[in-house]
């Protein structure tokens, strides 16, 4: 199983687990309503943060999901979050997901780093077999951004989740499978040189 303690890191950014006083930190970078437009939760709404940060931590505590606060490593400020969940060891695959950052970290390469680290535990450490990510599939630049790392659409669910405002969501699948990933390495994120892991 993976630990609860994972942190992940590259030269770039900090994945360490979430702790429940991360919520003051997220409340500084969370205001912008754009941010939540394809997200399950509200989370510009202080009483939605503190639901979403507590079910991470309920989650964890049931071996279901691996929250992480991604923090900028050069000036120590927290960015965000991301998760590992859906976890099936047996089937050795896991989905990326529940991520999201801050408007001012959009573009900065924070996001590119945070996939390059989670991807490269599922496939290089756990040498499991295949990573999912889903997202809404009203969402282009998700979509457009699951492309710039490699990742295959599979298909969409209809009618799969519930969002804010009563609309019922459509979700696409992306996946990268661990054949896959020695090139998806070696050519899109070949910039990146340095992956540590501590658990």
């Amino acid at each position: 199983m993976i630990s609860p303690g994972l942190t992940l890191e590259t030269d770039k950014v900090l994945l360490r687990p979430l702790q429940h006083m991360d919520i003051a930190s997220f409340a500084s970078i969370t205001g912008n309503t754009s941010l939540w437009k394809y997200f399950t939760m509200l989370l510009d709404d202080p009483d939605q943060l503190q639901k979403w940060v507590e079910l991470a931590l309920k989650e964890r505590s049931e071996g279901k999901r691996i929250p992480f606060t991604i923090i900028e490593k050069a000036t120590g400020s927290v960015c965000g979050s991301t998760s590992y969940g859906n976890i099936y060891e047996h089937d050795k695959r896991i989905e990326i997901g529940w991520s999201w950052l801050g408007k001012e970290y959009h573009g900065s390469g924070i996001n590119f780093h945070s996939k390059f680290s989670l991807l490269s535990y599922a496939f290089e450490v756990l040498n499991w077999e295949r990573a999912e990510i889903k997202t809404d599939n009203m969402n282009e630049q998700a979509k457009h951004a699951l492309r710039k790392i490699g990742a295959t659409e599979e298909g969409v669910l209809r009618s799969h989740m519930q969002m804010p405002y009563g609309r019922r969501r459509d979700t696409v699948y992306f996946s990268i499978i661990k054949r896959e990933w020695a090139l998806i390495r070696n050519s899109i994120f070949k910039e990146i040189s340095v992956f540590n892991y501590y658990q």
